[in-house]
């Protein structure tokens, strides 16, 4: 199934407690977020945003990509894909994402004996402006 699609969030579970591990509490926003993924075979634009901010990123599944991370600083990593699960290791978590039922669902999971894993689901919008594959 393909990611290509206009998200708006439906649910999400220990969003505060994931930001407040990555220091990133002050980031905190109470507006829906907007993802919009674009796919192209193994090549993605995935972008999300708030009416504050936007953060995107263009990598291909299967090779080492340059990153931002929502601070705005860059890193380095393979980007994985694997029975239609996207993978990344982000400096400070692993993010995953996947369709489930149509639905996006990505998950942040800090390291260690505490680590906090971080889901928001969210649904295809009806107002889609690009093709789904």
């Amino acid at each position: 199934m393909s990611f290509t699609g206009n998200y708006e969030l439906e649910s999400q579970e220990n969003y505060e407690e994931f930001l407040k591990e990555i220091g990133l509490l002050s980031a905190k926003t109470d507006s829906k977020v907007q993802t919009e993924v674009l796919q192209d075979g193994n090549d993605f634009t995935w972008t999300q945003t708030t009416p504050k901010w936007t953060w995107s990123n263009k990598f291909t599944t299967g090779q080492e990509c340059e990153l931002f991370t929502m601070t705005g600083s860059t890193f380095k990593a393979p980007v994985s894909m694997d029975g239609g699960k996207i993978s990344v290791l982000f400096p400070q978590y692993l993010f995953t994402a996947e369709m489930v039922n149509d639905k996006l669902v990505m998950k942040c999971i800090t390291p260690g004996e505490k680590g906090v894993t971080f889901t928001r689901v969210s649904k295809r919008t009806s107002d889609c402006k690009t093709q789904h594959a």
